[in-house]
């Protein structure tokens, strides 16, 4: 029987340094989410590693970052420049928070800071008419918490995309490219623990201002059906083998 080709993880930078020592990397985030899902390959074009040919992964999950999108840093554009084609091949792709943005980018749209400025903590998405013909949520709530740390947005998605969230500070909450592309503006893989270290950590302090950040703790408990959609991402390609 053939081996299964790895899951493949694209990690866009690492947690500030206090973050990272009280709840660890993001990879570790992704993994507790997952829970078993066979092979992982992580990458991290952010330290000059190369992304893997298409073909040799089964699907990839492009994760969040505390760089911004419109930086255009080298390591950001080629990433967008390996998503676009990565998609236009037909790989399953999926973008989280910073992951969200570079895809809509990659693939045309405008990406720029939220002019009603960041979005903190647990959230309510909503789904639209169209989620409930997407073949990833149709099952899902209307209606479910999310919890979200973002200063930028995608502002317009890129033609030919379909809105399938939204927030009510975020229009663009969940976003699907193709039949195997899509993204979302929220992070799945938080738990509780890591959206309330973001919440109180130092790095956050612009993102914070004008919130409370005792009021944001208060609200913070868990999100399962957010963590679905990335469960069910990565069960749907399961059956990929090398």
């Amino acid at each position: 029987m053939p081996e299964q080709l790895p899951l493949l993880l694209v990690q866009m930078g690492h947690p500030p340094e206090d973050v990272r020592t009280a709840v660890g990397e993001q990879p570790q985030w992704f993994f507790a989410a997952l829970g078993e899902v066979g092979p992982v390959q992580v990458v991290c074009p952010f330290e000059g590693e190369p992304l893997p040919v298409v073909g040799t992964f089964r699907a990839a999950v492009i994760t969040g970052s505390w760089a911004m999108v419109t930086d255009h840093a080298q390591w950001s554009e080629r990433t967008a420049e390996w998503t676009r084609e990565a998609v236009l091949a037909g790989v399953p792709v999926l973008g989280v928070c910073y992951g969200h943005q570079l895809m809509a980018y990659a693939l045309g749209g405008v990406v720029d800071y939220h002019p009603q400025g960041s979005e903190v903590g647990q959230i309510a998405v909503m789904l639209n008419a169209a989620a409930r013909r997407d073949p990833l949520l149709h099952d899902l709530p209307d209606t479910f918490d999310s919890f979200l740390s973002h200063e930028q947005s995608v502002i317009t998605p890129p033609p030919g995309a379909v809105v399938l969230g939204a927030s009510g500070h975020d229009p663009h909450q969940i976003i699907r490219y193709s039949p195997t592309a899509l993204s979302v503006q929220f992070h799945p893989e938080f738990t509780a623990a890591v959206m309330s270290r973001i919440i109180t950590s130092r790095s956050e302090r612009i993102a914070m201002m004008g919130k409370d950040r005792d009021v944001l703790l208060a609200r913070v408990s868990d999100t399962p059906v957010s963590r679905s959609i990335l469960q069910k991402f990565v069960a749907n390609t399961a059956g990929n083998a090398g």
